[in-house]
């Protein structure tokens, strides 16, 4: 079978009933945009690390923002919701950084309305992909960051990556994905960018199964090793070249055969 034929029969085969477990899957308990948007920023940041410990992480974060995420964020209020994030860690988050988060999450909302809003105000729509908007955005919230504290911590810093200096983004770029394309599994409730400018998410999972597919030459996990394995996925889909993430990464989290 022709590694075409191969990607969309494995695109096809992961529909919705088979999201479980994955971060993605917390997007779906909503309806409403702006809870989409929300939990599905917080779900992207949390998307590291043993998938166990991320929907571990992502139960406790939904027992905290409850029925609506965007309304526990625009209200947020250190003083009365401090002892909700009660020893809240995931890795090397501290409680302290998750705590501050939200802060500039609501920081984001009261000057853009929307996080789509705010991407799109660093983004070029003539630009062949999103790297800068995604160093706009990350940078937007280092600069509040500290405007509002002081030197961001390892963790803020891990949370707000720049793809200028290498980070392949992999958190920025499935939240993207979740918000631009539009399917079964992802919403497309994000305007002013294209699906063909969106980047694969790329981790150890991705990684290595783009190298055996030959659609990386690249061994160390960069920015330019998900632009590599982009374009060539656009050989098999111009518009739409990142549909196939989601089969990837589970073919590899799951250990299947492709």
């Amino acid at each position: 079978m022709k590694l075409k034929d191969k990607l969309e029969y494995h695109y096809m085969s992961f529909d919705r009933s088979k999201i479980e477990p994955d971060p993605l899957q917390f997007l779906h308990l909503f309806s409403d945009p702006k809870d989409i948007e929300a939990i599905g920023f917080l779900s992207s940041v949390f998307a590291y690390g043993n998938v166990k410990q991320i929907i571990n992480t992502m139960n406790r974060v939904l027992n905290i923002t409850g029925n609506s995420p965007y309304q526990f964020i625009i209200q947020f209020n250190i003083k009365k919701d401090l002892k909700r994030f009660d020893n809240l860690k995931h890795r090397f988050y501290s409680t302290t950084d998750i705590i501050r988060l939200f802060e500039l999450l609501k920081e984001a909302y009261q000057n853009f309305s929307s996080l789509n809003n705010l991407f799109l105000f660093s983004f070029n729509n003539h630009e062949l992909n999103v790297k800068g908007g995604i160093t706009g955005f990350s940078k937007f919230f280092i600069e509040t960051y500290k405007a509002k504290f002081c030197e961001p911590t390892r963790g803020i810093t891990f949370m707000f990556p720049d793809p200028e200096k290498g980070s392949a983004c992999k958190r920025m770029n499935l939240f993207l994905r979740w918000m631009v394309r539009k399917d079964e599994l992802d919403f497309g409730l994000w305007n002013g960018i294209l699906t063909s400018q969106l980047i694969i998410p790329v981790d150890t999972h991705i990684a290595s199964i783009c190298k055996r597919l030959r659609l990386t030459t690249r061994n160390n996990v960069s920015w330019q090793m998900a632009e590599e394995i982009t374009y060539n996925l656009k050989k098999y889909d111009l518009t739409d070249p990142i549909k196939y993430d989601f089969a990837l990464c589970h073919i590899g989290m799951r250990k299947l055969k492709l």
